[in-house]
């Protein structure tokens, strides 16, 4: 009987030593009492069927002969039982292969030996896309150039994440903003200067534009009530302009090699209820760095200070360190308080730079500060883009950037809105319509031209060929010297188009 069970063991049948009865799927099956205290019999299991091993040899020699293919044929597999473990949190889990624990014991201790470039690339990627966003940049600044983790670090940190304004890349995005955020909340004499030097070696391949919306001022005690006594205002006790010195941004313009463009705001954002005109100063001293770190940076293209209440003496200071710089293309320096004097020393920098493109709009600049950058504009040869608007030049201004305009062969856009002019100016703009021609756009919104101011300038208009866009709302001219000018503009227009179609039929 041994030698049987032996055997049948070695094909692959299931031996009992009590047979059990199948009942409905929800039951357990179990075996009746009766057959636990009887005398039980060995036997075999074929699929559902209790065979007894006590059956004749004959019958039993001839099962075992039978081949394994032909009973697996008979069998139904779909009444065979299946073993359904008790405990419930029990499952069949694969082991992990051996490349599987090797890529998971890079990730967990790539900050000890990081392992990237020796790596295939679909275990590269693996490794990428697990790796913690909580790993020093002093590690994954130069090591990992992968986009998908740092568009990963990109949108953990921040909601808006528009990665067409920096190049479509994700990683010159990161180091941008991080920069930014670290200058923005930079306190004077507290911040240590380390947490932004620290940084530069790590960010200055990929920042090439940074845009400061805001500068904190140091951090100083209230004022206490015998400091106080004299002062009309919590304000009145910071008049000491030189301890509300900002970011000195010497330590930083020089290192950052690819530099193109840098936008400042010496403010305070969201400062809510704990406003104070303090929070708002621009320094000399503030100045004098910015100039000089200016000056030191050679590949920056852009410069824009905005809302930072930039005087005469101020702009003085920045202009003279902006002279002769060598690859500055475009300032913009509105919103700020620049007067006459100011705009004299911007003269002077048009010729001496290779300024393309000039914006001063909403300052004070009233009709001498015109007439020395009109006498700039007339000698200037690289200004394509000039931008006055929200300024008051009057009449007097007006004509004398029309007497430049004579002259000048480069200035492809020009606004003028909001300067006080009148017909005078009108008048002097129309003899310009006649004989310049690169002047493509010119804004004269709000300002009163007036009825004979319009019929004049409509005049001039119908001698130029070469004007695409003029904006003449809110000059109070009449309606048919609106519509000659708008016609005008049109016929300008078709002439355009049907110009740079035929050129490019000609280069094909």
């Amino acid at each position: 009987m041994e030698t049987f069970r032996a055997t049948l063991m070695s094909r692959g049948f299931l031996l009992s030593r009590q047979p059990t009865f199948k009942h409905k799927r929800s039951a357990k099956v179990r075996c009746s009492s009766r057959v636990a205290n009887s005398n039980i019999i060995p036997g075999v299991f074929l699929g559902s069927h209790f065979i007894n091993v006590t059956d004749t040899e004959m019958n039993l020699t001839k099962l075992i002969n039978q081949p394994i293919k032909k009973l697996n044929r008979e069998v139904d597999h779909g009444k065979l039982r299946r073993i359904r473990a008790e405990d419930l949190e029990w499952s069949l889990v694969v082991v992990p292969s051996l490349t599987q624990l090797c890529l998971e014991h890079i990730v967990h201790n790539f900050e000890d030996k990081p392992i990237v470039e020796e790596l295939l690339p679909k275990h590269k990627a693996s490794v990428l896309e697990k790796l913690p966003l909580t790993l020093p940049l002093t590690i994954t600044a130069n090591l990992i150039s992968d986009e998908g983790y740092w568009k990963r670090y990109c949108q953990s940190r921040w909601r808006v994440c528009d990665v067409s304004e920096y190049g479509n890349s994700w990683k010159h995005m990161f180091f941008e903003r991080h920069l930014e955020n670290i200058i923005e909340h930079f306190v004077p004499d507290v911040t240590d200067n380390k947490s932004v030097l620290e940084l530069v070696p790590l960010c200055r391949d990929y920042v090439k534009r940074l845009k400061i919306s805001q500068l904190l001022p140091p951090v100083k005690e209230p004022p206490t009530i015998e400091e106080s006594d004299g002062a009309d205002s919590v304000s009145d006790f910071y008049t000491d302009g030189s301890s509300m010195d900002h970011f000195d941004f010497r330590i930083l313009l020089d290192k950052l090699s690819n530099l193109d463009e840098l936008q400042l705001i010496y403010g305070v954002k969201n400062c809510g209820m704990n406003f104070e005109w303090h929070l708002f100063q621009f320094t000399l001293r503030d100045c004098q760095s910015l100039a000089e770190a200016v000056k030191s940076c050679k590949s920056l293209k852009v410069l824009r200070i905005h809302r930072s209440n930039m005087e005469d003496e101020k702009c003085r200071m920045l202009v003279n360190h902006l002279l002769d710089h060598p690859s500055l293309l475009e300032l913009d320096l509105s919103h700020n308080l620049i007067g006459d004097r100011g705009a004299r020393a911007i003269g002077k920098l048009l010729n001496r730079s290779c300024l393309e493109t000039l914006n001063i709009y909403d300052n004070r600049i009233s009709g001498r500060g015109a007439q020395a950058l009109a006498h700039a504009l007339s000698k200037n040869t690289s200004l394509v883009s000039l931008n006055l608007r929200l300024n008051q030049l009057g009449d007097e201004g007006g004509q004398a950037i029309a007497q430049a305009l004579l002259k000048n062969q480069t200035l492809v856009n020009l606004h003028l809105g909001a300067n006080e002019m009148t017909e005078p100016t009108a008048t002097a703009l129309s003899q310009v319509l006649v004989q310049n021609t690169t002047l493509r756009s010119l804004n004269l919104s709000c300002n009163k031209l007036g009825t004979d101011g319009g019929k004049v300038l409509g005049e001039g208009m119908s001698h130029n060929s070469s004007l695409l866009e003029c904006d003449i709302r809110l000059t109070e001219m009449s309606l048919e010297s609106e519509y000659c000018i708008r016609e005008v503009l049109c016929t300008n227009r078709d002439k355009a188009r049907h110009k740079h179609a035929q050129d490019t039929a000609d280069t094909k």
